[in-house]
């Protein structure tokens, strides 16, 4: 039922282009994502949503705040959600009394939240012996293609990276849309993914696996999470015997690839391109590479540690907007953010803000040990280069055997553990 609400949706908006002379291309063949991929239920707090969020926006070069401030954007949700005798997440009293503008931002944004969420719970129990990595698009994009396709504004908005050490990388696209609306917006808004899925293709034309999503965040009600899926056989980083797989280690290069994506050919006809992005075999290793770079630029900037950051990034992915500001202890700054969470030494970056007229302290780092793989120095003090592939290996050991408690007594506060050995941590201060 869902697909099909979605394709007649689709079919109407097409009808309104073609008046236009406006054709667009959108993913075939989404279905529903199945419960037994999914699970029949996915236990969530609002810090899973919020840690999740946080994570997205700390490359997203998307808020007022630069370079280490973007991911504290997600606490302004921090009193939006309510649970209900533990069978649901609904929007509290607070979240429904925002105004117009902010609605269309709080429904974005934490859309994306629950879609990244069930996409990691999907992917995790679809590949059990990988670890689930996300990175925003617009990141990698800005790496690979300068300038993009002119005009097109189409793209996914997050690719996940189901991995495994000493094996090729497989990618899966993900759009996200949220609203307060209801259904009927959500299969217009599923509609409008399916073509943002569609802008970029990883191998074979049209076989790249996708998840769309479509968050209901209503005011009264449940908060419902609309999945649909494209299966396919893309998406996997395989190389080529010109240009293998690269040790992760190495600093990660900006390319310059033509835009478009290119159909296959019929006859000896060569066919022309279409408007998007195309990772083609010669550029797997690139995209692998670049990837798994930042996805480790996004921990370190969950963090805190600019300088660290950086030498994860290219120029054209902003790496010289980490290089100003300030680390978290453990690299420089002035400022001792190290705690004991969960029985667990974290180093990271922490925040103070107000809410009701009440302190509140977030706190968001990674495990020390892992930290340490990232950000290593030399006997005298000086930084050297981080260890990714290292870390990596020693993420996936780890996989299964993080605390799944959501809340510490000695820290008095709620917290949010994921399997790259990052934390979100809230609690009030005391006066």
């Amino acid at each position: 039922m869902l697909a099909s609400s979605v394709e007649r949706a689709a079919a109407k908006d097409d009808k309104k282009r073609e008046r236009k002379g406006d054709w667009l291309r959108r993913k075939g063949d989404l279905r529903a994502l199945p419960s037994a991929q999914a699970g029949q239920s996915l236990q969530l707090t609002p810090w899973h949503v919020l840690h999740d969020l946080a994570q997205a926006m700390a490359l997203s070069r998307q808020g007022a705040g630069r370079g280490l401030a973007e991911h504290w954007g997600s606490l302004k949700y921090s009193q939006a959600l309510d649970p209900v005798s533990g069978t649901f997440l609904q929007l509290s009293e607070e979240g429904k009394g925002t105004a117009r503008d902010y609605k269309r931002l709080q429904s974005r944004e934490l859309g994306q939240g629950f879609a990244l969420a069930v996409a990691k719970h999907t992917l995790g129990r679809r590949y059990p012996d990988h670890v689930v990595s996300i990175v925003g698009a617009d990141s990698v994009i800005r790496a690979g293609w300068p300038k993009g396709p002119s005009g097109f504004q189409y793209r996914p908005d997050f690719f996940a990276e189901v991995w495994k050490p000493g094996e090729p990388s497989r990618v899966f696209l993900i759009a996200s849309k949220g609203n307060h609306s209801g259904a009927k917006r959500s299969y217009d808004q599923l509609a409008s993914a399916s073509a943002h899925v569609e802008a970029m293709h990883v191998g074979t034309w049209n076989e790249t696996p996708c998840f769309v999503f479509g968050t209901e965040l209503p005011m009264e009600g449940p908060v419902t999470v609309h999945a649909l899926h494209a299966d396919g056989t893309g998406g996997v980083l395989l190389g080529t015997s010109k240009h293998p797989l690269r040790n992760l280690d190495g600093v990660a290069e900006n390319e310059n690839i033509m835009p478009g994506i290119l159909p296959p050919a019929e006859g000896d006809e060569v066919p022309s391109p279409e408007p998007g992005f195309h990772v083609g075999p010669q550029y797997e290793a690139w995209f692998q590479h670049v990837l798994a770079r930042t996805a480790t630029a996004g921990v370190t900037a969950f963090a805190g540690d600019g300088d660290t950051t950086a030498q994860y990034l290219t120029t054209r992915q902003g790496s010289q907007r980490f290089t100003t500001g300030f680390a978290h202890a453990a690299a420089g700054s002035v400022q001792d953010a190290e705690y004991e969470l969960l029985g667990i030494p974290f180093v990271g970056t922490d925040h103070v803000f107000r809410l009701n007229n009440k302190r509140v302290e977030a706190f968001s780092g990674v495990a020390a040990d892992l930290f340490q793989l990232l950000s290593p120095r030399d006997d005298d003090g000086r930084r050297t280069p981080g260890k990714v592939e290292q870390h990596r290996s020693t993420v996936h050991s780890l996989r299964g055997s993080w605390p799944d408690r959501t809340w510490d007594p000695k820290w008095g506060g709620p917290v949010s553990v994921h399997e790259d050995g990052t934390i979100l941590a809230m609690r009030l201060l005391r006066l």
